[in-house]
């Protein structure tokens, strides 16, 4: 009897999704949502929560934190995250580039792309780290921010 093949790795299984986008959502950024994100971070700064004082700074509403896309959701789950045991992920690292401060009143069209799959030894076994890009473009199609974060799901498949 011949031995049974292993499955192949997760990365390998989600390679075929790498690049693939899904369908864009629009997220209203709200001054309370700036105020409640600013305040859960501890964020005093009173350009979050004080609209005259943003105006003073010289912008046209309460400006929010570089890290508020963190609070953007996708409606649904992503295609390779359905794929996946959801009690065996975790978040990785995350970072934020900013081409100009999101403000109250922006309407953000959104977009979430897998950019890339890899796989890695831990110290108790296989790690799959997924590799995710949201992107945020204004009214305009400017781009205002991409938030890039990793998911890490851990062991075998």
């Amino acid at each position: 009897m011949p031995p049974h093949p292993e499955p192949p790795a997760l990365a390998d299984r989600l390679a075929d999704l790498i690049g693939h986008a899904c369908p864009p959502f629009t997220v209203e950024v709200e001054k309370g949502a700036i105020r409640r994100f600013a305040e859960a971070l501890g964020d005093r700064n009173p350009i979050r929560h004080d609209e005259d004082a943003a105006r003073a700074a010289g912008h046209p509403g309460l400006v929010a934190s570089p890290t508020f896309p963190a609070s953007f959701r996708l409606p649904g789950d992503p295609p390779w995250m359905a794929r996946l045991d959801r009690s065996r992920i975790r978040a990785g690292e995350q970072g934020f580039r900013l081409f100009r401060p999101i403000v109250a009143g922006d309407r953000l069209t959104c977009r979430l792309t897998l950019t890339a799959v890899e796989r890695k030894e831990g110290r108790s076994g296989p790690l799959t780290l997924l590799v995710q890009d949201l992107d945020g473009h204004d009214a305009d199609g400017a781009p205002v921010f991409t938030n890039r974060r990793v998911a890490v799901h851990l062991g075998a498949p």
